[in-house]
């Protein structure tokens, strides 16, 4: 086997993921752009997640990478120095190949806006689901200043374990400042918190790893139907209201094939509760209906509900999805508009 050189490997990851902040860090709010550099700046400097951040310390690095994404921002994308060859940064297939033999694993995409993706990682495990590789990824090495804990990729999914902590930390944390939302303290008190804090994160972390795999799979099960065209109605409605509404529509037609599906042959109540202490926003107004199936779900412990309720959701969310496809096919760039008529239609009818 041939030697990695894996201190060039990271440096050109890393050097990739600055230059994809350079270009678009300027889309962020403020508000959300400090929220990122706050947490980036924890995972450099490895400071746990318990542990307050000097304030002064940190604006002090903001200004060093502002102006370090000065000077990489108009620069290419660097190939991966990987063992006798270099590889293209986006040819990820081709990396896994000669990293996952020596214990890492590296992803580069796109997501939101089209913005590019790159880690570098431990691989923690690799596996084979429904045709899918799934790769679960531990320390990482290099990132950019967006880490999603689930990504999708061809035909591979990736579980950035480190980052699926950190986002459950702050879902605990923004939980332990105001306790309103009572499926996410059913889901604190199942994994004990109170008692160990520590223990509990590690405990949520693997259970949450699987819902993640779970959802993923849904996402590109559901990409395999929807196709080529799917990314041409995104491109449409970029940045819009609709965009928002085509993107849930999307995830509600993945959890209904799959998470809900999956969460609930694995009848872990953990599990479940935390599904639901994240079903907000646009997929909830959407399907109320759902919200409703749970509370059934928690007064009786019966989960057929929640059965019945995904299955009709399985099949409204893909014929929902086929009408936007519609639209798009038909009315072009203007199908953003219908969507956004759609969904006033919706809201008034509930």
């Amino acid at each position: 086997m041939n030697e990695l050189n894996v201190g060039a490997i990271v440096s050109a990851v890393q050097k990739n993921c600055h230059i994809s902040d350079a270009q678009f860090a300027g889309d962020l709010t403020l508000c959300t752009f400090l929220l990122k550099m706050r947490e980036l700046y924890r995972w450099e400097h490895d400071i746990p997640l318990t542990r307050d951040m000097p304030k002064s310390e940190v604006g002090d690095w903001m200004n060093e990478r502002e102006r370090l994404w000065e000077t990489v921002e108009a620069a290419d994308f660097e190939a991966l120095p990987l063992a006798n060859t270099r590889v293209d940064p986006f040819e990820v297939e081709a990396a896994n190949r000669h990293l996952a033999p020596h214990g890492l694993v590296y992803s580069g995409g796109f997501g939101r806006s089209c913005k590019p993706h790159f880690f570098l990682a431990n691989l923690d495990r690799q596996e084979t689901r429904e045709g899918f590789q799934v790769f679960v990824a531990g320390c990482e090495f290099a990132r950019d200043l967006d880490a999603p804990p689930g990504m999708m990729l061809d035909h591979s999914i990736f579980v950035r374990t480190e980052s699926l902590k950190r986002w459950l930390w702050e879902k605990y944390e923004e939980w332990r400042w105001n306790r309103r939302n009572e499926a996410m303290g059913r889901a604190v008190a199942c994994h004990g918190f109170e008692r160990d804090e520590a223990a509990a994160l590690e405990a949520m972390t693997r259970t949450e790893t699987e819902s993640v795999i779970l959802h993923e799979l849904g996402e590109a099960r559901v990409g395999e139907v929807l196709g080529e065209p799917w990314a041409a109605l995104l491109a449409a409605v970029m940045r819009s209201r609709a965009e928002i509404v085509v993107r849930a529509v999307r995830d509600l037609y993945a959890d209904c094939l799959s998470t809900l599906p999956g969460l609930l042959e694995r009848d872990d109540p953990a599990a479940i509760h935390f599904f639901f202490a994240n079903f907000v926003g646009m997929r909830r107004k959407l399907f109320p209906e759902l919200a409703t199936a749970y509370r059934r779900w928690l007064a009786s412990g019966n989960t057929d509900t929640l059965r019945a309720v995904a299955a009709a959701g399985l099949a409204r969310w893909s014929a929902q999805s086929a009408e936007f496809l519609d639209l798009h096919a038909r009315l072009g760039d203007a199908a953003g508009g219908e969507i956004e008529d759609w969904l006033e239609r919706a809201a008034a009818a509930d």
